[in-house]
């Protein structure tokens, strides 16, 4: 049947509903867990930056002062809700496989969580903005991420087993979390106060990945050089998420106020509106880089070290200036032909994938949770 048009948010609930059945989504596993919309306090009572400093954070988005700005707004929430809904479909099929039953609660906190995120910036769009905003709100529901038809590029790639779903989580879900702190500096009150829940929830999602990592090196099973593979898928893609060099959207969201740094409340320098995008993904990288170090730690004498890929492997042509170029993950130029050979060695490929199908038939390819660390 076709869907049935929106008008209020209990008629979007109905959507939701029917979306979570037809995704394949368990409900019934989710026990006593609560779809709810939930709100904590804003950084400040006043705009943060931007050309509207100092002024009120707006309530409603009439109270904003240009169509541009709102529409801009409501251009922010539907990609963040986009976001929260892919990932569900992606994770979806894991449920099945859960090598542990800590795993198994894991990634269904997880998915339940992105789903109220999800339904969080649906309740923005169907109660602030009128019949053009439940519209959006209804194609959240009706996009799907295996079809390749959400927003951005992350969440239309597939995540086939456990390994590909701790290196998601741990670098793709940690980008979610630089662009939920930047929306809670925004001029907009509901959508500022939307973030510090999120926020919170979306540690639990940070720490799964990181975790289930370091499980996989204590366990010492996977080789290290099919970790990296995955590295190589995922992170790339993360760096894509901070959006394009030189952002005209970027400059606008923050002369706007709608979208902050992601350090706003501490970096007292004045901004360069020409560089947003790429000062969130450098801060992004360090820290990626500094759990990597982390990782490292486990690994057994002899074994080779983890990388995170250079900023110039395998980028979105429409997004950095490197993109489409033929660099290592090490940032050393290629010819093309090598860059063909190098991509089939150094992302998952059909042997990888057949290997790993070998190595999960064994009970003790991860450790267990709270397990000794490796030697």
């Amino acid at each position: 049947m076709p869907a049935q048009t929106v008008r209020t948010f209990d008629d979007w609930i109905r959507e939701f509903q029917a979306w979570q059945t037809e995704i394949g989504f368990p409900k019934q596993l989710l026990g006593d867990f609560k779809f709810e919309e939930k709100f904590g306090d804003p950084c400040g009572p006043n705009v943060e930056f931007g050309e509207f400093k100092g002024r009120p954070k707006w309530e409603t988005p009439m109270q904003v002062p240009l169509q541009d700005m709102r529409d801009g707004l409501m251009n922010l929430i539907v990609y963040q809700g986009d976001t929260e809904f892919a990932s569900v479909e992606q994770q979806r099929h894991l449920v099945k496989t859960a090598p542990t039953d800590y795993d198994l609660k894991s990634i269904l906190r997880v998915m339940s969580e992105e789903m109220r995120h999800g339904w969080q910036m649906c309740y923005l769009l169907v109660t602030h903005f009128g019949k053009t905003g439940a519209i959006e709100a209804q194609k959240q529901l009706q996009r799907r991420s295996w079809n390749k038809e959400r927003l951005l590029g992350s969440f239309n790639e597939p995540v086939d087993h456990w390994l590909d779903f701790f290196t998601y989580t741990d670098f793709v879900d940690r980008d979610g979390k630089y662009q939920l702190r930047m929306l809670s500096h925004s001029g907009f009150a509901p959508l500022a106060k939307s973030m510090g829940p999120m926020l919170k929830e979306e540690s639990f999602h940070l720490g799964t990945g990181q975790t289930g990592l370091r499980r996989i090196l204590q366990a010492g099973k996977i080789p290290t050089a099919i970790v990296q593979q995955y590295f190589n898928k995922w992170v790339p893609t993360a760096f894509d998420l901070f959006g394009k060099d030189k952002s005209t959207p970027a400059r606008l969201y923050y002369v706007w106020g709608l979208k902050g740094r992601y350090d706003e409340d501490t970096n007292a320098e004045t901004p360069d509106l020409d560089d947003l995008n790429a000062h969130a993904r450098a801060l992004y990288r360090r820290e990626v880089e500094e759990l990597v170090v982390q990782l490292n730690a486990l690994l057994a004498p002899g074994e080779p070290k983890l990388v995170v890929p250079d900023l110039k492997f395998r980028r979105d042509p429409k997004l950095s200036e490197h993109g489409g170029q033929p660099y290592d993950i090490h940032g050393k130029r290629l010819s093309d032909r090598e860059y063909e050979d190098y991509l089939a060695r150094n992302l998952p490929n059909e042997e990888t994938k057949a290997r790993l199908d070998e190595i999960f038939k064994t009970p003790d390819w991860i450790a267990p949770k709270g397990g000794p660390a490796a030697a």
